[in-house]
């Protein structure tokens, strides 16, 4: 570690692969697997989060004398701001109608991934102010050296997002739908907890889905098969192509997962007659199951709500599990269960005419969102006196 006073020496990465495994992990930690070296890596050795597809490594690291890491941030440089779930968009075009080159930008994050974790990511035995406040420094540094428009760190958590503020990093929040163990033992304790009226309603999708014929199974570490992942890739194509035509992930992406990841992943599988036809791919984290990705060959009524939602939770309880995270948008999980929660990302703009003009956007932004999650958790299905 360095001693007291001593400058902190922080370093660039074209790659993951450029950081041991072990030195990043020990920073990253295991409660977020979203974060760790086995899932940039898969991202990046798959070709999905690369280069050619405006995903430009620039991971800075904090080394140590004996050959570690302090501290690590995945950094990308980003042509574009796809696969990102907070969109800016609208930022690109004013600053582009005002003269001004939006891209390329800086973007601390994890590539199509809008789950919250850390982003300053520090060793336990570190001193955790000099390391971040390193990498903060390091990222702007890297950014007026470049003449880069802008930073983003998004989907941090609340406490790096309250360091990135301090640090002159504008503040902006959004907001996704999470579901909360309130110590249930089984579904049936949870389905207790809803009004009448709720509890029916999702008894009759389940219903629904069982009476169509269409069997589901939970996989889990040696259990899924590289065939199931070919499975799922179809799924996740196929989807793709009706919903948004754009697929990021590779198929060879889920392959390195099932390789590299086995026990952090559960595939929740839908077949019908015996022959596979959607599922729902999650990662699970020390105490939450984080919902991921979601395919089908076509249009199941209620599959979607049964393999995302309720066997995820079904999974939550089994397991002792605090959260289920599942993703972004989608106020009809409100009534399944998953309550509105905030998230967070900062961003530093380099040109000050702009700053303030996205300065003055965030602060009506803030008030409406945080309106906005007030007004949604009024539909909370959960019971109120005299239900």
């Amino acid at each position: 570690m360095p001693d007291g006073g001593e400058a902190v020496s922080v370093q660039v990465l074209g790659a993951i692969a450029e950081a041991p495994a072990a030195a990043w992990d020990a920073c990253a930690g295991t409660d977020n697997p979203f974060v760790g070296h086995a899932f940039l890596s898969a991202l990046e050795d798959s070709g999905s989060a690369v280069a050619e597809h405006g995903w430009q490594p620039r991971h800075l690291v904090v080394p140590d004398r004996d050959g570690g890491f302090l501290g690590v941030v995945p950094l990308y440089l980003k042509s574009h701001s796809y696969g990102e779930y907070v969109f800016d968009w609208g930022w690109a075009d004013a600053y582009g109608r005002a003269g001004g080159a939006y891209y390329p930008k800086l973007q601390a994050c994890v590539p199509f991934t809008p789950v919250t974790g850390p982003r300053l990511l520090v060793r336990p035995d570190a001193d955790i102010d000099a390391i971040t406040a390193a990498l903060i420094a390091a990222m702007t540094e890297i950014a007026r050296r470049y003449e880069i428009s802008s930073l983003h760190v998004t989907f941090c958590t609340e406490d790096d997002w309250v360091r990135l503020g301090a640090a002159g990093f504008l503040q902006r929040i959004g907001r996704q739908f999470h579901w909360e163990n309130r110590g249930y033992g089984c579904f049936d304790d949870f389905l207790g907890g809803l009004a009448s009226r709720k509890r029916k309603a999702i008894r009759k999708e389940r219903r629904k889905v069982a009476e169509s014929g269409i069997v589901l199974r939970t996989l889990c570490g040696e259990a899924i098969e590289p065939g199931h992942w070919d499975a799922f890739h179809r799924f996740y194509m196929a989807t793709a192509d009706r919903k948004w035509g754009n697929p990021y992930l590779t198929r060879d992406f889920f392959h390195r997962l099932g390789a590299t990841m086995a026990e952090r992943v559960v595939l929740i599988l839908a077949e019908d007659r015996g022959e596979p036809v959607a599922g729902a791919f999650n990662l699970l984290g020390s105490d939450a199951l984080y919902g991921r990705n979601w395919g089908a060959l076509g249009h199941y009524r209620f599959l979607h709500f049964e393999a995302c939602y309720y066997r995820a939770i079904e999974f939550a309880i089994e397991r002792g599990l605090s959260r289920v995270e599942a993703g972004a948008q989608g106020e009809h999980k409100i009534q399944r269960g998953y309550l509105p929660v905030p998230t967070y990302s900062a961003h530093w703009i380099a040109d000050p005419a702009f700053r303030n003009a996205v300065e003055r956007f965030l602060e009506q932004e803030r008030r409406e969102v945080d309106y906005e999650i007030g007004a949604l958790a009024e539909y909370s299905p959960f019971r109120k006196d005299g239900d």
